[in-house]
């Protein structure tokens, strides 16, 4: 399992989609180097509680709140709420959702929604922010997709708003980086997380043929490439996008 060495004392930082995958591993990478994490879940309260748990079930270091992206004032006054207890070092943009379906079959619904919590929160998110973390001299890392690099069919929705969240990436490093600000992003590939337990066995072994490393990624390995851009370690690294793929593209 990978690991990190890096140190977030003193600093806190929010990650959005906490509570599985991905998120998850984020949290428990960031516990365990010495910050303060507060996460988001949407709907399994479960899943963070068993989170809160892993991490010692103690608020003063990790804490929860529950955040519907598809509500602008209610993420507005979520991360208002979170600035009243004190100021914000870094984000991690990973909340995101699959509705996947070929573009003739897709609702309007479908696009909006998937546009809406994959790409358009974190305008919400980042414009709240953008102040604060110019003040703590603060870290983005916002977390794309191999599909928002290569595509993929039955996917216009999530691969727009992965490629959305690439060139937000991009253009918001240039505007924030002479305020302080680095922002970066994680391409990450197929990683072995609940998104991908509906996929059939067979599907995932010939996914993995694909891969020249021949297996999926884990969590673990993606949020140590999203703690590495987050830290000092990576003082000098602004608009890049890290794909964390085994060497499918």
């Amino acid at each position: 399992m990978a690991t990190t060495t890096y140190s977030f004392a003193g600093k806190t930082i929010l990650v959005t989609g906490g509570s599985r995958g991905i998120g998850r591993a984020v949290v428990k990478q960031l516990a365990s180097a010495g910050a303060r994490v507060v996460f988001t879940y949407s709907k399994d309260r479960q899943a963070a509680e068993s989170l809160l748990d892993e991490t010692g079930r103690d608020l003063s270091r990790v804490s929860c709140v529950q955040a519907d992206f598809t509500d602008k004032p209610a993420v507005v006054g979520m991360v208002g709420k979170l600035l009243e207890e004190g100021p914000i070092d870094g984000v991690v943009n990973n909340a995101g959702i699959l509705q996947d379906t070929p573009l003739y079959r897709m609702t309007d619904e479908q696009w909006d929604t998937v546009l809406q919590v994959n790409l358009s929160s974190l305008y919400v998110i980042l414009k709240a922010l953008i102040r604060p973390l110019a003040a703590a001299g603060g870290s983005v890392v916002n977390l794309s997709s191999v599909t928002g690099l290569a595509g993929a069919a039955g996917q216009t929705n999530y691969a727009a708003s992965k490629a959305g969240v690439i060139g937000l990436t991009k253009a918001l490093a240039k505007e924030a980086g002479p305020l302080g600000i680095r922002v970066n992003a994680v391409a990450p590939g197929f990683i072995g997380t609940d998104m991908l337990e509906s996929v059939p066995v067979r599907r995932k072994r010939n996914l993995e043929k694909d891969i020249p490393l021949r297996r999926l990624g884990t969590p673990e390995e993606a949020a140590s490439a999203v703690l590495f851009l987050l830290s000092d370690a990576a003082s000098y690294v602004n608009g890049a996008v890290l794909v964390v793929d085994g060497g499918l593209l």
